[in-house]
């Protein structure tokens, strides 16, 4: 009995000894140091890290230019660990000092590498050496997975169809084929033989085309200067065709597809394989190059959504600074608004959109604005210019002629013109007069507005030499074409566009669609500044407006420009507000802006460069409509790709993943924008927190689509608005489901690490935080199905449902299928045959003084990817939050809840805690401050009722991402926190916490930290002692059997 007894312990305190030491073991073997990137539930559809690649390349940017063995020995010599190596460049940049080393570096020690390297003090800083692809297909996604490389948006690289889709629907245009001349000679509808009559062919001018090469004795050049290659492939061949193509609108001379300037001295800089992929690097070295040999024009016939790729983008900035004129295509995703592509939409360079012969805008040409300055702000004009992309014939690899369309296509026609005007300045006066402003300044005002499209289609308009048509006598008389502009030229400053005009109406889109009027948020025109005096400029005294007459004193303008105008350019945004005494004002503003530029002077001169710019308005104004009228729309919470991964709100389109439009008013929510002006409501753009605008000037708060968080003060403002002051609340939701995100995720093989979305189509939890002081709540279900009210009908396309809404409501529900992962047995079961199950999908209450209706998809809003809009129902939501106007469709009461719909708190959707949301968010860790598109009353402040000056609100850090290495790869999970939310999230529970690392889930509130080590060593420790003292008494025991025993003996 007393060994049963003494066992039992022993095996127990053995049994707490090893599940201590397991645990101890599970802790290390977990530890958020060791490939985080792992962390999240793996899919065993998608592609997986290899391995056996354990070496990643990085560029290494310096602070100063040397040549690349001086680099190289100065990292060694300040480096004295292993791990990482020097990789030869062997290109003919080689022998020119550079600013810039590739290395290759262990995956094992790359973050403390990178970190000692980026401390150096000649480092600017370290990147991944991106990959650019650009394929047949064009897309950098197939079938909703990422082909390898650098995403790229769609380029001409096929040769041209007989038909081309408009992208608005299933149907298809056909483009015939007769023209009013032959194609051949579409040199002749720029007027280019009329310069060439003059004697000017382009000689003497460096042309670089940065593309796939060409082949040396092509028949169609003359003058083939130079070839290099900066591939990792052995040839200096074009083997794909689309480089000879963009050489021959350029230059050729065959007389089926005459190039704008045959004398141009071609050099072509092969920077793409055969298979059409390139490296960050090899344009950095191709760009050194360039600047080097002193090129005069360089075309890039590439582009892609990705803004913040900072070493090639800084380098496009040095290249113009070196006064190269540089000429790019904005790219091929258009008829959709906000897809220009970089570096197009840079202000330093050239961006040129396309046009067909009917002076059309082509349906594949990108438009504007661009998306660098939202959501808290506005974009700039562009394209700049438009010139013919559409079956323009250029040369083939080897002989003859073929036709291709696209913005890459236009991109040269604009660079031959670039070209032939460069040699209508004298040899040697070109680098006093000509630079990528002046250039630029002669295309802009040269150029022919077209009539139809307004300037975020067209710029300036189609880029013209001398007057080409009898149809342009009009032009002709009031303006000077390019050509003359030059001849001409004396160095100066202007704005573009030069003008805004109110009453050009489609031209001056979207301004000339709504009027100003007293107590709106401002709104915002963001004008260029263009320096033809100086690579570097500054502005002398801040803009001024000059009223025409005494009504133009209702206008208040406040001004926010750039205070550096470098390399050549610069922004001067308009802010502009009617003030209060104008509030029964009605009729049209007119006056001029100007703001005075200065440069250094230039070599040989002693005196400053001056200049004054001149901007002429012209407003439409309007007494203040009233209130049920005004809809105010939330831009401030929209987040988009760049920088975060934000995933399409429609899943149904596999080959766009990326939420990049911008989703704006004027952007992918254009149509939107011209439904409700036209149905009589007034829509502004709120760029700044809730508690920024004045709740009883507007009908409805319009949520679309929204990304993220919101402040608390944010959440109690919107409660009492609704509730107190009468606001009406208009919400859009979209998909939120975490399971379908983490398959979402993708290994980027450039990078080395894990893409995963920040967050679904919309942030639910977030939302439901803002909406749960209503009793509402939107669940994680996706919903795809068609279903119709009051006879129309409409798509319901990867939306969410509604869980939580409170009685007396009136909710509707269709049956849908559920596509998230957590609804795929239910399609597996539906499929069979089972009925589909009815899901809420429409509410609308009235609270208080207000009315709140909350639907839970937006892609019937947002013509990126519309199937079928569903502006009905928005005019009908409107009429309700605005004017409390009751369809009786909508209000039946059949639809009335008896019984409020009710979801538990642990059941809600719940944050993601495997991504740094910080990173891309305006709240997290952010002050809330009224910035310069709010009323000019609380610019700075915290808000009506608030006026004290923005805290840092320490909200939720999450996990430190690997900046530059992986797109919201998680590298590192220090002591995160979450948002503070309005309940319990799923898995909340400590016993789920500790069930969750068994799938290698990570810890997500701060009180349990510590456990990660604590519970462990403290259960450790106890079994340990446990262990000891029935050891000791077991040992004791053994003493007394023997000392018995003995004594027995002894007897």
């Amino acid at each position: 009995m007393i060994t049963i007894q003494s066992s039992f312990p022993l095996k127990s305190s053995l049994f707490i000894l090893l599940l201590s030491l397991s645990l101890l073991h599970f802790k290390l073997s977990s530890d958020p140091t060791v490939n985080q990137s792992l962390t999240l539930t793996q899919n065993r559809t998608q592609p997986q890290p290899q391995t056996t690649t354990t070496r990643n390349n990085y560029i290494i940017r310096f602070t100063v230019y040397k040549p690349a063995s001086d680099h190289r020995s100065y990292l060694e010599s300040s480096l004295r660990s292993d791990g990482w190596e020097w990789i030869e460049r062997r290109n003919p940049a080689s022998k020119f000092p550079t600013d810039f080393g590739l290395v290759s570096i262990k995956d094992s020690v790359k973050e403390a590498l990178i970190g000692k390297i980026e401390r150096l003090g000649l480092v600017k800083d370290v990147n991944v050496d991106l990959s650019y692809n650009r394929g047949l297909l064009g897309a950098a996604f197939e079938n909703g997975k990422k082909r390898p490389g650098k995403i790229f948006t769609s380029m001409s690289f096929s040769e041209e169809k007989n038909c081309h889709d408009s992208g608005l629907s299933n149907s298809s245009i056909n483009w015939s084929r007769h023209l009013l001349m032959q194609r051949s000679q579409v040199t002749s509808l720029f007027g280019a033989d009329a310069l060439w009559g003059k004697g000017y062919t382009g000689a003497k001018v460096k042309m670089a085309i940065f593309d796939t090469g060409i082949r040396a004795n092509h028949p169609h050049f003359r003058n083939i200067k130079e070839r290099t290659n900066w591939t990792n492939e052995d040839t200096l061949n074009d083997n794909l065709g689309h480089g000879t193509f963009v050489a021959g609108v350029i230059a050729g001379e065959d007389a089926e597809c005459l190039g704008f300037a045959p004398d141009t001295e071609i050099y072509a800089f092969r920077v793409f394989t055969d298979a059409q992929v390139s490296y960050t690097s090899w344009f950095l070295d191709a760009f050194n190059y360039a600047i080097a040999t002193n090129m005069d024009v360089l075309n890039l016939s590439i582009g892609g959504p990705d803004y913040l790729d900072l070493p090639f983008v800084e380098k496009v900035w040095e290249i113009t600074a070196n006064n190269i004129i540089m000429v790019s295509a904005i790219g091929n995703d258009g008829p959709l608004y906000g897809t220009l592509n970089n570096p197009a939409d840079q202000s330093d360079v050239i961006g040129v959109g396309g046009i067909d012969y009917s002076d059309h805008i082509a349906s594949f040409s990108s438009r504007g604005m661009s998306t660098w300055e939202i959501p808290h702000g506005y974009g700039r004009v562009k394209p700049d210019v438009v010139a013919y992309g559409r079956e323009i014939m250029g040369s083939k690899i080897s002989t003859g002629c073929k036709s291709l369309s696209g913005t890459s296509v236009a991109s040269p026609v604009v660079a031959g013109v670039v070209c032939l005007l460069v040699s209508v300045i004298p040899e040697n006066k070109r680098k006093e007069i000509l630079n990528p402003a002046s250039m630029k300044q002669a295309l802009v005002e040269g150029a022919a507005k077209l009539a139809g499209p307004n300037i975020y289609e067209q710029g300036a308009g189609r880029v013209d030499l001398p007057s080409i048509r009898s149809s342009d006598y009009f032009y002709f008389l009031v303006r000077l074409e390019s050509y003359e502009i030059l001849k001409s030229y004396q160095p100066r400053a202007s704005i573009f566009p030069s003008v805004l005009d109110y009453t050009d109406c489609p031209y001056a889109w979207p301004f000339c669609r709504q009027p100003l009027y007293a107590g709106a948020m401002p709104v915002i025109f963001n004008a260029t500044i263009l320096n033809g005096m100086g690579v570097i400029g500054y502005v002398q005294s801040p803009p001024t407006w000059h009223p025409s007459d005494e009504e133009g004193n209702l206008l208040s303008i406040h001004f926010t420009y750039s205070e550096v105008i470098w390399p050549w350019t610069g922004y001067l945004a308009l802010h502009m507000q009617i003030k209060e005494e104008g509030a029964h004002f009605s009729g049209v503003i007119e006056g001029n802006v100007t703001v005075r530029i200065y440069s250094p002077p230039a070599q040989g001169e002693r005196a400053t460069r001056s200049s004054t710019c001149v901007l002429q308005l012209k407003l439409n104004v309007v007494p203040t409509p009233q209130r049920s009228k005004r809809v105010l729309w939330d831009q401030f919470h929209s987040i988009k790709y760049p920088p975060g991964y934000i995933p399409r709100d429609s899943l149904d389109v596999r080959n766009d993943i990326l939420d990049w439009h911008g989703d704006h008013l004027h952007t992918n929510y254009h149509i939107m924008f011209n439904m409700l002006r036209d149905a009589g409501y007034y829509v502004e753009t709120l760029g700044s927190p809730f508690t920024c605008f004045e709740a009883n000037q507007y009908g409805t708060l319009l949520l679309v689509d929204l990304e993220d968080e919101y402040f608390q003060e944010e959440i109690a403002k919107l409660r009492d608005d609704v509730i107190n002051t009468g606001l009406g609340l208009a919400v859009f939701s979209e998909w939120y489901n975490v399971d379908t995100m983490v398959k979402m995720r993708f290994f980027d093989d450039n990078t080395r690490s894990w893409w995963t979305p920040v967050t679904g189509g919309a942030n639910i939890p977030a939302l439901n935080d803002l909406l749960a002081p209503f009793g509402i709540a939107f669940g994680d279900k996706i919903l795809n199905g068609d279903f119709s009210i009051d006879g129309e009908q409409s798509r319901y396309a990867s939306g969410t449902d509604i869980v939580r809404f409170p009685r007396g409501g009136y909710v509707h529900s269709f049956p849908f299928l559920d596509s998230s992962e957590s609804g795929a047995t239910q399609n597996v079961l539906l499929n069979s045959g089972m009925t589909k199950a009815d899901s809420p999908i429409l509410g609308l209450l009235e609270v208080g003084e207000g009315r709140i209706a909350v639907y839970g998809d937006s892609n019937c809003l947002d013509s990126s990817h519309m199937v079928t809009n569903c502006y009905w129902l928005l005019r009908k939501i409107l009429d309700f939050t605005g004017s409390n106007i009751k369809d009786p469709v909508l209000f039946s009461e059949s639809v009335k809840q008896d019984m409020p719909l009710y979801e538990d708190d642990n059941n809600l959707p719940s944050r993601r805690t495997d991504v740094n949301f910080s990173m891309y968010s305006a709240v997290m860790g952010k002050d809330l401050i009224c910035q310069s598109d709010s009323r000019f009353e609380v610019w700075g402040t915290k808000g009506y009722n608030l006026h004290v000056r923005g805290r840092n609100r320490r909200l939720p850090g999450y996990h430190v991402i690997d900046l530059g290495r992986g797109l919201n790869s998680t590298v590192d999970t220090t002591k995160s926190r979450r948002p503070k939310v309005m309940g319990k999230n799923k898995g909340d529970s400590l016993g789920n916490r500790y069930l969750g690392l068994l799938y290698r889930d990570e810890l997500d509130v701060p009180e349990l930290v510590a456990s990660h080590w604590l519970v462990p060593a403290v259960v450790a420790v106890t079994g340990f002692l446990l262990f000891l003292s029935i050891w000791r008494i077991r040992q004791k025991r053994r003493r007394r059997r023997r000392s018995g025993s003995g004594r027995l003996a002894n007897l």
